[in-house]
């Protein structure tokens, strides 16, 4: 049995949810998202929440049984919230900043890496050291930090580089005389 596909997903107030066969459609101030889940998962609304439950208990349909549950949440939470991931940068000289639908990135090479903002993303800087990307897809905004991140990941010796906000950087010694 999984723990997690046992709680049903509540539906905020705020926020409407649509079930047509195998497809949820979630609406809320932030916006629509839709999501098709596989076969093996049944999915029905009862008292204001989304309960879902496999339809057979093959090994397959107990596998995506947690898994379209937390997908069916993030749908939800997504439109009602809206999801937030927090990148940091370190480095001399190294710096970001927005430019139209651009984002461009200083980090020691020697040409600025100009990132487009993918369609459904809103992506800020606070800071020039720090990275804000938030969106009411939660894949996507993952995908988007993800790829920023990839750009200069966080090296060993200095720290120097992209991290997620609270990334603990397990440093190393450097050479000895």
């Amino acid at each position: 049995m999984s723990r997690i596909g046992k709680r049903a997903v509540p539906v905020p107030s705020g926020t409407t949810a649509d079930i047509k066969g195998q497809t949820v459609k979630a609406k809320g101030p932030k916006g629509t998202l839709d999501l098709v889940l596989p076969d093996e998962i049944v999915i029905a609304m009862e008292e204001g929440a989304i309960k879902v439950t496999p339809r057979h208990e093959t090994k397959r349909a107990r596998s995506m049984w947690g898994t379209s549950r937390t997908l069916v949440s993030n749908l939800v939470t997504g439109v009602s919230k809206g999801f937030e991931e927090k990148l940091e940068i370190t480095g001399v000289g190294y710096r970001a900043q927005v430019q139209g639908k651009n984002l461009q990135l200083a980090l020691g090479y020697s040409h600025d890496v100009v990132y487009p903002i993918p369609e459904g993303i809103v992506i800020t800087t606070p800071k020039p050291t720090e990275v804000v990307i938030a969106g009411i897809d939660k894949q996507r905004v993952g995908q988007v930090a993800a790829e920023i991140r990839a750009f200069r990941g966080p090296e060993p010796y200095k720290g120097k580089g992209i991290k997620y906000a609270g990334e603990y950087i397990f440093r190393k010694e450097g050479k000895k005389k």
